[in-house]
């Protein structure tokens, strides 16, 4: 009886293989992290690494952190595989931030173009745009650009976009959506941005 249980259970992955689900594994998903919690640029560059031991070709883009970061610095140690960019301005009003809008505004549609061009190349596996959905609730960028990247990209491309204020128009572009929700962090009891942990 054992015998046969494990020869049927071997059939029923072996059909597996060939249905519409196991498939569609292969098709390049678009992935939110939202929400007003730490860890979205984590959880894409989480799994940026991951997709790099699978040997597949990695773009991230920053969009408006043109400061120094420890994840820019690890990268270098992952190229070829993984190309780093950051640009734009920073986000308006971060770090006593004095630009006037417009000129944030054309650093941020630079990136876009740079990031549009990038991902109609078809040479990445993987692309991050970090910070891409804040810069949409700036309105630094719109809907429409964001909306025209997800679906203009190509079918087996994965694209992740991070940032506050997902819009539920994003949301429902999208195919997996996580919100970080803040519980508790130490900027409630004064604690400044830490290196290594926060950038």
């Amino acid at each position: 009886m054992a015998k046969f249980m494990a020869k049927k259970k071997m059939a029923t992955i072996t059909d597996l293989a060939g249905t519409k689900e196991v498939k569609m594994a292969t098709k390049g998903l678009v992935i939110v992290y939202t929400g007003e919690g730490k860890g979205k640029t984590t959880a894409a560059l989480g799994l940026a690494l991951r997709a790099t031991g699978y040997r597949k070709k990695v773009l991230i883009m920053q969009f408006g952190k043109v400061w120094f970061t420890g994840e820019k610095k690890a990268v270098e140690k992952l190229q070829p595989l993984v190309t780093f960019i950051q640009g734009g301005i920073s986000f308006v009003g971060i770090l006593d931030d004095v630009t006037p809008f417009s000129e944030h505004k054309k650093a941020f549609s630079d990136m876009y173009d740079t990031i549009y061009k990038e991902v109609m190349s078809d040479k990445w596996d993987v692309v991050v745009a970090d910070e891409i959905v804040g810069a949409v609730g700036q309105k630094l960028l719109t809907h429409t650009q964001m909306a025209k990247l997800i679906k203009d990209k190509p079918e087996r491309l994965d694209l992740v976009l991070t940032g506050h204020h997902a819009s539920e128009k994003l949301i429902a572009l999208a195919d997996l959506v996580t919100e970080m929700v803040e519980i508790k962090h130490p900027f409630q009891k004064g604690i400044l941005a830490k290196p290594s942990i926060d950038y």
